[in-house]
């Protein structure tokens, strides 16, 4: 037995054996051994967290500065910059519209502002006036003889009813008067038509405008196979003939503003579509649009130029230009995500100002943007977002 019991005044003692002392020391032990390791745990956790606090506020102080924008949505215009080539609005082309001969006479110069029906060019005429003399002669003759047919009408008349003549001689003095009446407008027609042909021997304007052309010289032979001799454009007025591809005429309509820039120059001029091709060409799947502009000297038909053409108003996000980069894949922006961590996003651009570029697709207008030092940034690269107001 381990325990032996007694009495004492009546209550009963419990007198603790070897072997129960022994596990009590036993518990004491693995509890202790417990509180050290726990308390050994505690503190590991503790001292990790000291360290990696001060790592991460250190990695938080490196990470750059970098300016955002929340871009968001505003009305901007939407618009195409296309390429083309300068002419006339209306070429007339101006050739011989009678029998030609040689010409004596050029009285025009490229350049040069013409009214309808001017003289461009005359051409030698000696032997069709002589034609019209002539025939302006026999229209004379011809009314000699209808003034004597008339007088001996009315002497038969006169005489008829005192019975002199015949009712029949009659009828023949008026046959006589008639067809001498006839030979007048037959002369008169002729010399008519001579005069016409003499006067459509010299070269004129068909159109007021401006003389754009000339390939003929005094001297030169010239026919109805000549072809064209001068080149005018009607009333000076000019146009851009813009190549666009198929999937932006289908949304152009005349009536658009455009801004035309020929190649070589600064200037600016101001112009409206006033017509847009019915037909695309099926090989380059490409359709004109004709872009009117007020004469200037600056625009020469046959120049290349370049323009802009306003399609009209949508919804688009606008960023700064700086915010702007491009590689051989195309135009992006480095956007920020909610891990404050960079992204590339491609881009397609709109309308380009001289302050700010829409962005036609690629951002719904609530990303933070980059606007600035993109160059110096790299995908996943964590930074220190300083948010910025939309043009400020």
């Amino acid at each position: 037995m381990n325990h032996e019991a007694g009495s004492l005044d009546g209550e009963t003692l419990l007198i603790e054996g070897p072997d129960n002392g022994a596990r009590r020391r036993r518990r004491i032990l693995i509890i202790a051994i417990v509180a050290v390791l726990a308390l050994a745990l505690v503190g590991w956790f503790l001292l990790r967290d000291g360290e990696a606090a001060p790592a991460a506020s250190s990695a938080a102080s490196q990470a750059p500065s970098v300016t955002v924008v929340v871009p968001g949505r505003a009305d901007v215009a939407r618009a195409i910059n296309v390429n083309g080539t300068l002419a006339a609005k209306r070429e007339m082309p101006v050739g011989v519209a009678g029998e030609g001969g040689m010409v004596t006479r050029v009285l025009v110069e490229p350049g040069q502002w013409v009214r309808e029906g001017q003289v461009l060019a005359l051409v030698d005429r000696s032997v069709q006036t002589q034609t019209a003399a002539s025939l302006a002669a026999q229209v004379n003759v011809a009314r000699a003889d209808l003034t004597l047919a008339q007088a001996e009408l009315e002497r038969a008349q006169q005489l008829v009813g005192r019975g002199f003549i015949s009712q029949a001689d009659v009828q023949r003095r008026i046959a006589t008067r008639d067809a001498a009446a006839a030979r007048v407008k037959v002369a008169q027609a002729a010399s008519s038509e001579q005069r016409a042909r003499n006067g459509r021997l010299d070269i004129r304007a068909p159109e007021a405008g401006l003389v754009l052309t000339r390939q003929v010289e005094p001297g030169q032979i010239i026919s109805s196979a000549s072809g064209t001799l001068f080149r005018m454009a009607k009333g000076g007025e000019m146009e851009m003939r813009a190549q666009m591809a198929e999937d932006d005429l289908v949304t152009l309509k005349p009536g658009a503003s455009a801004t035309v820039t020929p190649v070589g120059s600064t200037r600016k001029f101001a112009g409206r579509v006033w017509q847009v091709s019915p037909v695309i060409d099926p090989q380059t799947r490409q359709g004109i649009a004709r872009i009117q502009v007020p004469y200037d000297p600056a625009l020469r038909p046959g120049g290349f130029a370049s323009a802009s053409i306003v399609r009209g108003d949508a919804s688009l996000p606008e960023l700064p230009q700086s915010a702007i980069l491009s590689d051989e894949k195309g135009n992006y922006v480095y956007i920020v995500n909610k891990d404050n961590v960079v992204q590339r996003r491609n881009v397609r651009l709109g309308t380009v100002s001289d302050t700010s570029v829409a962005v036609a697709d690629g951002l719904d207008g609530t990303e933070r943007v980059v606007v600035s030092a993109g160059a110096f940034l790299n995908p996943g690269q964590k930074i220190a977002p300083v948010l910025s107001k939309p043009g400020a």
